[in-house]
């Protein structure tokens, strides 16, 4: 099954969504950066939101970058995206790991989340949250309602295999349309 980006605006309801599986993103970057479960969860994650913002880029050559910066054994993730919806990213510590409860939160830290979109302008958007608990998906749903003021509800998960590949991946975002309240 090769990734997809699906987007959808309800016709009266004034919202739109996008649901992305990126199980293929995901398994390449495991094999590139050569992670670990935690590592590759956090870097699937960070992965497929920056896809998924991507292709919500409304310029041809725009592009998204989300930066994870936390105290957490993970270091910094960076992740680009590009209005056609491909991404690409890196981890600062693929090999990081924690001994007890291996959770992505536990693994980003606290800190603080950037999202700088290249939109053709002078200069990039830029946008910065402190992180709320290094969940990739609630700290990005903080980033939309506080940075860009859209009410959103974010949802992302990396399936990591007993053999470390990653079995399945992918993520969806729903959001208010400008106006509606």
């Amino acid at each position: 099954m090769s990734d997809k980006i699906l987007r959808a605006i309800a016709r009266n309801a004034g919202i739109q969504i996008s649901a992305a599986s990126t199980t293929g993103i995901v398994e390449r970057a495991r094999e590139i950066h050569n992670t670990t479960p935690l590592a590759t969860a956090a870097l699937g994650r960070t992965l497929t939101i920056t896809s998924i913002m991507g292709s919500q880029l409304k310029v041809e050559d725009g592009s998204v970058t989300v930066q994870i910066k936390g105290n957490g054994p993970l270091g910094t993730i960076v992740c680009v995206g590009e209005s056609d919806g491909c991404v690409r990213g890196y981890l600062q510590d693929p090999a990081a790991d924690l001994p007890l409860r291996p959770d992505v939160c536990g693994g980003v830290g606290r800190g603080y989340l950037m999202v700088i979109k290249d939109i053709g302008l002078k200069d990039p958007v830029t946008g910065t949250v402190a992180l709320v608990d290094g969940e990739i998906a609630e700290d990005l749903t903080r980033y939309f309602a506080e940075s860009e003021q859209i009410p959103s509800a974010c949802a992302l998960g990396v399936l990591v295999d007993t053999d470390c590949t990653v079995k399945c991946a992918g993520g969806w975002l729903v959001q208010l349309m400008p106006g509606v309240k």
